[in-house]
């Protein structure tokens, strides 16, 4: 089984990937521990290109993380792609949130050596998330659900009762989600 999870910063991709991960046990992937290298310092595009192209190859596993260029092939690729489309109050939050939470230290989606901190780019990137990027996250879903389960999560409580729900039916559950776009 070949999961993909995108969304804006701040919607609980990682915390949901975690979870599922556990109890799918699948390999999970945070895309973000793999692209910054300690110091925050970015992975060059080729490099980047060749990683996602590598790791979709692998028989099972869960991307979590967005990233706009290695979208398509990480999609292609999928089984399953769960959009987390929370506002921009709730996503805003939880990122800034998450700096306080986390300030000086590195999450554990995140490579070591890459200490969180406010970042005010991150929050109006997240605040915009929606506006900017979500017609066009939709067209590629609607490009994709011919043959893709695909799940749109809106609001928390929903994160919490699929995981709810997995954990009872396994894998199964996938074979039960009706794509709706």
């Amino acid at each position: 089984m070949k999961i993909m999870i995108i969304g804006s910063p701040g919607s609980g991709k990682s915390t949901f990937s975690r979870r599922l991960g556990g109890v799918l046990e699948l390999p999970l992937y945070h895309l973000d521990a793999y692209y910054w290298k300690p110091g925050w310092v970015e992975t060059s595009k080729d490099e980047w290109i060749e990683f996602i192209n590598q790791l979709v190859l692998k028989d099972n596993w869960i991307i979590d993380g967005h990233y706009g260029g290695t979208m398509d092939v990480r999609m292609h690729a999928s089984d399953v792609i769960i959009f987390f489309d929370l506002s921009p109050l709730i996503t805003t939050y939880r990122v800034i949130k998450r700096r306080i939470q986390y300030h000086g230290k590195t999450r554990p989606d995140l490579n070591e050596g890459c200490p969180e901190s406010i970042d005010w780019q991150l929050i109006k990137y997240a605040w915009n998330f929606r506006r900017d990027k979500r017609a066009n996250i939709i067209n590629k879903l609607k490009n994709q659900s011919k043959d893709k389960k695909i799940i749109i999560i809106k609001q928390p409580k929903e994160a919490r009762k699929i995981l709810n729900d997995i954990q009872i039916n396994g894998l199964s559950y996938f074979e039960k989600v009706e794509i709706a776009l």
